[in-house]
């Protein structure tokens, strides 16, 4: 019997222990899926978005203690964990539910006398979803509710961090009256997971994490000719513009790069800002950062929790401390954040001053409580800047001028492009990345697709 224990960033402490599933739970879990997908895919849409209506609602009805399960596996403040059930996930599958109808309906071609002629939607089969801890709800969601209302089965594993999450949406499902076996999860080692991943029973493998786990996916199932969708991450640049809102533009980056205590794949990490504004744009910045209380997440005055490991935190202090080497500034002096302690979680944040793109800090994904600033003479040297890099998640620009901003996207090589906003998931929008950042597109009208199959009706009348 091989167990798996989560240790909670707030203390060091076990806090959740669960046993984890074999190739026999495996076989089980896929059997039942497989014929519970059957009777769900006959089911009318109606009643699938009922059902996963009743689901968001049981979860809201929970959000104190689920937001305190959060809290205790990933580390983020108590103040903000309800917002992720009550905001994103609420929002996300509440968005996915209504545009439903529209999404599968079927689709018909021109009228020709004595034929008809359509094409519709059909499920995949058993979807299975692999989720990160850094924003366990609203990761998973984006394909659970989608594929579930269209018809398919669902096997959710989640991060080892975050077990308590898919024991969540198992309890959540079964009280709004979902089917046995429709959705389902497993605690599973890589070993397990890369076995399900190639089981040819498994139809569709979404998977949200590092670019690491993303090319293990791919390696799993290779060979196998089934969808992958990969959402990896990035290295969000923004760009501050001459004619940019300062004090809006500061406000608002410092959350977008220091929310989560960094750890988000649309943080912004890097900042490049216009030579004319950048001496004032820095020094607000610093004392924003300043605001942030580093401590205990239980504590409601905390605004900055601990990274999820240890390891994490030190990954960042190392790239921190590399480009002070190199000639980078620590504007930052940790001492003001008496929670900072390393050897643990607690990292102070920092931003970094006269880097460049020679240091791992402005180039490889940090996802901590780290950001460098850099000057830059025009538009055509941010977004040089902007588009050095592997990564192609989003972008964010800061200006008055919506055409500018309009000109700069159709240059961006990334998924999103943000105008006066960055580190959000409009449910309305396709959520996708270019480059490393991975494949795939969820949300939107367009997240149906990947979870669907087009079948051609072509009906001659005698």
């Amino acid at each position: 019997m091989k167990l798996q224990q989560t240790i909670s960033p707030v203390d060091g402490r076990v806090y959740a222990e669960r046993v984890l599933a074999g190739p026999a739970e495996l076989e089980q879990a896929l059997s039942r899926a497989t014929k519970a997908q059957k009777a769900w895919a006959r089911t009318p849409l109606e009643q699938r978005m009922a059902i996963v209506n009743r689901m968001v609602e049981t979860l809201l009805g929970a959000v104190d203690a689920v937001a305190e399960e959060l809290t205790w596996q990933m580390g983020r403040p108590i103040r903000y964990s309800p917002k992720e059930i009550q905001g994103g996930f609420a929002e996300r599958a509440r968005y996915m539910t209504r545009i439903a109808p529209i999404a599968l309906q079927d689709i018909p071609t021109e009228t020709i006398p004595g034929f008809t002629r359509f094409i519709r939607r059909e499920p995949l089969g058993v979807v299975l979803v692999l989720a990160p801890w850094n924003y366990p709800y609203l990761t998973s969601v984006n394909t659970i509710v989608p594929a579930i209302l269209a018809g398919n089965a669902v096997l959710l594993k989640h991060s080892a961090q975050t077990p308590l999450v898919a024991e969540r949406y198992a309890w959540a499902f079964q009280e709004a009256g979902l089917p046995e076996g429709v959705f389902q999860y497993l605690h599973m080692d890589h070993q397990l997971t890369a076995q399900a991943i190639a089981d040819p029973r498994v139809a569709f493998v979404a998977f949200t994490g590092s670019v690491a786990g993303g090319q293990a996916v791919e390696r799993a199932a290779a060979g196998h000719f089934k969808g992958v969708a990969l959402e990896l991450g990035g290295k969000d640049p923004a760009y501050v513009r001459p004619d940019a809102d300062l004090e809006y533009s500061v406000v608002n980056l410092v959350d977008g790069a220091m929310f989560n205590s960094g750890q988000s794949c649309c943080g912004v990490e890097r900042i490049y800002v216009h030579e004319s504004i950048y001496e004032p744009f820095v020094e607000a910045f610093v004392a924003e950062t300043l605001k942030l209380h580093l401590g205990n997440p239980l504590d409601p005055q905390t605004t900055l929790g601990p990274m999820v490991r240890t390891e994490a935190a030190e990954f960042v202090r190392g790239q921190i401390a590399e480009a002070v080497a190199q000639g980078a500034q620590a504007l930052i002096d940790p001492k003001r954040f008496p929670a900072e302690c390393p050897g643990t979680p607690y990292l102070a944040p920092q931003v970094l001053v006269n880097v460049n793109h020679q240091m791992r800090v402005m180039m490889e994904e940090s996802f901590g409580p780290v950001v460098g600033l850099m000057p830059v003479k025009n538009d055509e040297e941010a977004l040089v800047l902007m588009n050095d890099s592997p990564y192609g998640l989003t972008a964010s620009i800061w200006s008055r001028d919506e055409g500018a901003a309009a000109r700069l996207g159709e240059a961006l090589e990334t998924g999103t492009v943000f105008l006066n906003r960055c580190d959000y998931l409009d449910p309305a929008l396709a959520w996708t990345g270019v480059k490393a950042s991975g494949r795939g597109c969820s949300l939107s009208i367009l997240g149906y697709e990947q979870l669907t199959r087009p079948k051609s009706y072509h009906l001659r009348m005698l």
